[in-house]
C-alpha cells in the first residue's frame, strides 16, 4: 500500500463518528502500509499527556497496536496538539518529528510540515505561536492544574474562532492561507522540491517552479466529515483517498 499521509483529524469527545473513523482506517488500512506519518492535529486540543481522558487512550491503544503490527507511527505537532510530548509518545508506541523535517521517501528528499508555519501572512497567530511554543511558556502552563489547562484550550478555540470570523470572507482567505514566498524560502533552504503538509484543510497538489527547479505542494485534507488519506507507493505515484 506504499506510505500514508494524514493531518488534521481534530479528534475530540464531541465527534464520536470521526474518532470511529480513524480507529477503523487503522485497523482496515493502515495495517497494509510501510508508515503512517501524522502530520499534526490529531486531536482538537491536548494540554498535557497527563490527560487521562477516554479519548486520549484509545487512541494511543490503538497507535500502539498498528505499531505492533510492524507499522511504524510518525508524529508531528500541530497548533491544537503542539503539548503532545514523551508520555504520550510512549504509550501510543510513536516516534515524534520535527516541524519541519525531511524525510526520504522512496529516494526523493520530501520536506513534511504541519503547515502552519507557512501562513506568515497572519502576523497575530504567528506571534501566538512562538510565545506557546517557547521551553518557558510550556513549562509554566504545564506547571497549571488540568482543570486549568483545559478552562485555557476551551478559552484558545473562542478566541480562534472570533478572531476568524472578525476578519472579512476574501481576508480571511488569504490570511489562512499559505504564504508561497515562504513555501519556495523554505523549499530553497531545504534543497528540495516536494513538500507535503496540512492545516490549511484545502487538499491538492500545487505545481510550479522554484528558480528553475520544478517543484511540488501536496496539501492534506481534514477530517471534519469524512477521511482523507494521502497515499504515496514506491513509483512515487500519489493516490488520495478522500
Amino acid at each position: 500500500m506504499g506510505t500514508l499521509f494524514i493531518s488534521d483529524l481534530h479528534l475530540d469527545e464531541s465527534r464520536p463518528e470521526i474518532t470511529g473513523l480513524f480507529l477503523d482506517f487503522l485497523r482496515n488500512d493502515a495495517v497494509k502500509a510501510e508508515a503512517l506519518y501524522i502530520l499534526g492535529d490529531l486531536f482538537e486540543a491536548w494540554v498535557g499527556d497527563d490527560d487521562n481522558a477516554e479519548l486520549g487512550i484509545k487512541v494511543a491503544n490503538a497507535l500502539r497496536e498498528l505499531g505492533d503490527q510492524g507499522v511504524p507511527v510518525f508524529f508531528m505537532r500541530g497548533n491544537r496538539d503542539f503539548l503532545v510530548g514523551p508520555g504520550f509518545a510512549e504509550r501510543a508506541g510513536l516516534q515524534i518529528l520535527p516541524d519541519p523535517c525531511v524525510l526520504e521517501l522512496y529516494g526523493k528528499p520530501t520536506l513534511l510540515m504541519h503547515g502552519d508555519l507557512l501562513c506568515t501572512d497572519d502576523a497575530a497567530y504567528q506571534a501566538f505561536r512562538a510565545q506557546v511554543r517557547s521551553e518557558a511558556w510550556q513549562t509554566q502552563f504545564l506547571s497549571q492544574t488540568l482543570a486549568t489547562r483545559l478552562a485555557f484550550a476551551e478559552q484558545a478555540r473562542a478566541a480562534s474562532k472570533q478572531h476568524q470570523s472578525g476578519l472579512m470572507n476574501e481576508q480571511q482567505e488569504n490570511i489562512m492561507d499559505v504564504t508561497q514566498a515562504s513555501v519556495l524560502a523554505l523549499m530553497k533552504r531545504f534543497g528540495v522540491t516536494r513538500l507535503i503538509h496540512g492545516h490549511t484543510h484545502r487538499p491538492a497538489i500545487h505545481h510550479f517552479y522554484n528558480e528553475d527547479a520544478a517543484s511540488q505542494r501536496i496539501v492534506l485534507g481534514d477530517w471534519y466529515s469524512q477521511g482523507s488519506v494521502l497515499q504515496v507507493d514506491a513509483d512515487g505515484d500519489f493516490l488520495s483517498v478522500i
